[in-house]
């Protein structure tokens, strides 16, 4: 039974990914500790992921987001609608490498309105969450566990 539940948060998340559900579709909220240790949650959109495994999200490296992984690198991620709700907990990196920036830069980034001129603008960067637990409900079942 865990692997189907794990099977089905792994689509659930793949589907999410590069801003191809629109509307509140591919997010996800992101909880990071501040700098006095109290959690804080923000919304982003998931860049792109292996199911479970990794997620990655886009930000700025000035941002209050990438301050607070230099401080902790602890991390949560949790992707819930009506009919499930995929919880990770893990630890998370500030990537501004070329490669990770060009590798997750997205085309719908391009759009007027975004943040960033391309993958190589200094202010883009990647947030690589990496998942040691998860705690799944999916399809009334549930899924809890370790990578």
């Amino acid at each position: 039974m865990n692997q189907e539940v794990i099977e089905k948060a792994n689509e659930i998340i793949n589907a999410k990914t590069g801003y191809i559900g629109g509307g509140m579709d591919g997010y996800a909220t992101l909880a990071l500790i501040d700098e006095n240790g109290y959690p804080t949650a923000s919304t982003l959109t998931i860049a792109k992921a292996d199911g479970i495994k990794w997620l990655t999200f886009c930000t700025s490296p000035d941002s209050n987001k990438a301050k607070r992984i230099s401080s902790c690198n602890r991390a949560s991620v949790c992707v819930n609608s009506n009919e499930y709700n995929i919880t990770l907990v893990g630890t998370i990196e500030v990537l501004v490498d070329e490669a990770s920036r060009k590798d997750n830069w997205l085309p719908a980034m391009e759009a007027e309105g975004m943040h960033w001129s391309s993958y190589d603008d200094p202010s883009f960067c990647v947030l690589r969450f990496t998942t040691e637990r998860y705690n799944l409900f999916v399809g009334y079942n549930e899924a809890a566990g370790a990578i």
